[in-house]
């Protein structure tokens, strides 16, 4: 058995939140092996010969909209509500089977749409077709239902429990965090494995010196100015009025607070409040507006003008002071590209991150004295800077590079493989069993990678 096609679903693969980055990621380690990767969502900028765009897919779409306002927040659930969920999850399911059979899809790997339920017929579309079609399924969690306040009151218990996620034998489930792997065996009894998020540590990103510079001057940076970079979405949970307390309290009119994110995602309410923040403690905000690329995608039909890769070679310091992270991308992304950063102490990197030894200015939900005075530090310190950031790197290539997911991946694809030949050894030879046999061969070894 050798998985050749792998389809990614979920309901969006689009600019750069933290899903569609690290499938991008995935999707890059796979198809240097051979491997072709294709793609199911509701929104997508991936190539379109190898992609089933389903609008009805998208978390944002209007009916699944409608749903999760009269879901979410309330007990009872109205007939009308649950007549809608089930007439989109027919029609999803007959998408995703149509999706498996034009790109003969061998491996399914569902990121994050059977985790957090923004998409409620979507989930239960996909749970029931890889239940029926028994199709090997990788589930990528990055954050689960449990972990997001807005979902503690709902009135599709019963989906939930079904879905999300769903304890299917033929699904491997994999999780970026410890916390998140122990939670998932306490309240479901599903066993994982944790992957954390990854970058090509092995290969030093490729910048480009005409893109990064056009960037810096399309938000009005002069020359002499000193980037403070917040590699973030406009969320509450990213805590970026702490970044521009910070540059408050540096009070250097040089350091400028450089947002590559915009809202929307969460709503705009939060965002309206960090810039008139910003405004009265005199801090020179800016937010990139223009669509940003990811990094990862090479797709001329849908170019943006900027990749998130022209943003952070700009970047004099980056700022990182979320109350939660599942994992933390832009924490890995600061290390890839050698950049000094400040970091709170979010439980996720308390248990899993620091322990690694890495040499950051960190807070405890506040900006002391001492933190201060040691970004200004570093910031004033060529000699410092480098020397955090090379070790930095050289930690971060042992623990959290595409190697470490290979072999990571490889065991999982090799339990796939075993189970395979335990069934086919304890399956009494009947007249299908030995059709099966002449028309599909398993090997007792192989390069899942080949």
């Amino acid at each position: 058995m050798k998985f050749e096609n792998i389809g990614f679903v979920s309901t969006r693969f689009a600019g750069i939140d933290g899903v569609s980055l690290e499938a991008s990621k995935w999707a890059e380690v796979f198809e240097q092996r051979g491997h072709r990767c294709f793609w199911f969502a509701g929104k997508l900028d991936r190539n379109p010969e190898k992609s089933s765009l389903i609008h009805e897919a998208h978390f944002q779409h209007a009916q699944n909209q409608w749903i999760n306002n009269e879901i979410i927040g309330r007990k009872k659930r109205k007939p009308s509500v649950t007549e809608l969920i089930h007439a989109l999850r027919s029609l999803l399911k007959v998408q995703l089977k149509n999706f498996i059979d034009q790109f003969k899809i061998d491996l399914l790997i569902a990121e994050n749409v059977l985790a957090i339920p923004m998409h409620i017929p979507l989930g239960l579309a996909l749970t029931e077709t890889i239940a029926e079609t028994d199709i090997p399924t990788i589930a990528h969690h990055h954050d689960f239902y449990w972990e997001r306040v807005r979902f503690s009151m709902n009135a599709v218990n019963d989906y939930l429990r079904m879905a999300f996620p769903p304890n299917l034998p033929n699904i491997k489930h994999v999780v970026i965090n410890s916390v998140a792997q122990e939670q998932l065996a306490l309240r479901t009894g599903i066993t994982s494995i944790v992957i954390p998020n990854i970058l090509d540590f092995d290969n030093p990103p490729p910048v480009d010196i005409q893109g990064t510079h056009a960037f810096r001057e399309s938000i009005g940076v002069e020359p002499d100015n000193i980037i403070i970079l917040q590699p973030t979405r406009i969320v509450r949970r990213k805590g970026i009025e702490q970044a521009i307390e910070l540059i408050k309290k540096l009070k250097d009119p040089r350091y400028k607070l450089v947002v590559s994110h915009e809202a929307g995602d969460e709503g705009y309410e939060y965002a309206e409040w960090i810039k008139e923040y910003a405004f009265e403690q005199q801090v020179d905000l800016r937010i990139v507006t223009t669509q940003i690329a990811d990094p990862w995608i090479n797709n001329e039909k849908n170019q943006t003008e900027y990749s998130l890769w022209d943003i952070y070679p700009h970047a004099d310091f980056i700022t990182y002071p979320s109350l939660y992270e599942g994992f933390g991308n832009a924490f890995l992304e600061a290390i890839y590209f050698k950049k000094p950063l400040l970091i709170n102490r979010y439980p996720i990197f308390v248990k899993d991150i620091e322990p690694k030894g890495f040499d950051l200015v960190v807070m405890d939900g506040f900006l002391s004295k001492k933190t201060i005075h040691k970004v200004r530090e570093i910031l004033e310190s060529r000699e410092q800077r480098e020397k955090m950031v090379n070790f930095n790197y050289n930690v971060a290539s042992r623990h959290y590079s595409y190697s470490m997911f290979q072999s990571k991946f490889s065991g999982i694809i090799n339990d796939f493989l075993g189970e395979s030949e335990q069934q086919l050894s304890s399956t009494p030879l009947n007249k299908q069993s030995v059709i099966y046999l002449k028309n599909r061969s398993i090997p007792s070894t192989i390069n899942v990678f080949a």
